[in-house]
């Protein structure tokens, strides 16, 4: 029901009637947003066993924007983003959609859905910094003593899955890491970039544009094979594909963007730290075995990201 209604109200921009009901419809919604986010981890570890993880995030992508071109049509707002904003949107693409995918997704084959979870998570510690290099924002005690708090989770996440006998930073286990870590630096980016942005024009047209260059420019990554194998993906495939291209990112994307929309972005953005704790409890759920150290980083990571957001 509050799917249909959300869906109802990004196309005909229908308004909801009363404080309490808004608030409850948007705190519902984001926890669904979370849930859905989180099981991405889940099925792009499974996908990844038949499916090449650059092919997954292309495809998931080539099926997802169609769907926003169809759905900003559809909208009265502005269609049609100036000639000048291009390069920006360009940067866009290729952050929050081909460098983020390309390393999630491979990050994740290398490792697993928890640890990428707990660390794609560190994305708010990276906006933090890259908000004080580049738009001058300060960095509080509490502030730093969060993104410190952090990263030191992020160090016990990796170390807790490697056997010191066999550890080196050529393990793949290590460079899955370092991928992930690349992937929440891109989303850091890309929300940096992004701001000015959404600040001028609607985020549905903003991110329709962002999706569609970033197809374009994953391209040299994925031809000619890609076609090829089209014919050849099992029916498990398809369905992940579906999952992440429709509900991740054409409701999960139009959801998130619905609730800035209508709440202060601090109070939104703390529900980003519900995605590592689902994914952690579908992984157990599904018979994963979690040890007490990766429990220990990743509270560190989780509790660091919150008090990174709220100061």
């Amino acid at each position: 029901m509050v799917f249909l209604v959300f869906m109802k109200d990004i196309i005909v921009e229908i308004d909801f009637r009363g404080f309490m009901e808004l608030r409850f419809c948007t705190t519902i919604l984001l926890i669904v947003v979370a849930l859905v986010w989180a099981g991405s981890f889940i099925v792009v570890e499974a996908a990844t066993q038949e499916i090449d993880p650059i092919d997954l995030g292309f495809l998931r992508f080539l099926v997802a924007t169609p769907i926003m071109f169809f759905l900003l049509l559809l909208r009265k707002k502005q269609q049609w983003i100036p000639r000048k904003e291009l390069p920006r949107c360009a940067i866009l693409g290729l952050t929050g959609v081909t460098f983020l995918y390309l390393f999630q997704f491979v990050g994740i084959s290398l490792t697993d859905a928890s640890t990428a979870a707990v660390l794609i998570n560190t994305n708010v510690v990276f906006i933090a910094l890259l908000s004080f290099f580049m738009l001058k924002e300060k960095i509080t005690v509490r502030r730093a003593g969060g993104i410190m708090g952090s990263f030191c989770g992020v160090v016990i996440v990796v170390l807790s899955n490697v056997s010191f006998d066999s550890f080196s930073l050529g393990s793949l286990f290590f460079v899955g890491s370092i991928f992930v870590l690349i992937s929440a630096l891109c989303w850091a980016v890309y929300s940096i970039v992004g701001k000015q942005l959404l600040q001028r024009y609607d985020n549905v047209m903003v991110t329709t544009y962002a999706f569609a260059l970033g197809s374009l420019f994953y391209l040299p990554f994925v031809l000619p094979d890609v076609m090829y194998e089209l014919s050849l993906f099992s029916l498990n495939v398809w369905n992940a594909v579906l999952y992440l291209a429709v509900v991740c990112s054409v409701f999960g994307y139009l959801g998130w963007y619905y609730a800035l929309q209508r709440s202060e972005a601090s109070k939104v953005a703390v529900f980003l730290n519900l995605i590592p704790i689902f994914t952690i409890l579908m992984s157990f759920l599904l018979g994963k075995t979690i040890n007490e150290v990766f429990l220990l980083g990743a509270v560190l990571i989780i509790s660091g990201v919150y008090i990174t957001q709220r100061s």
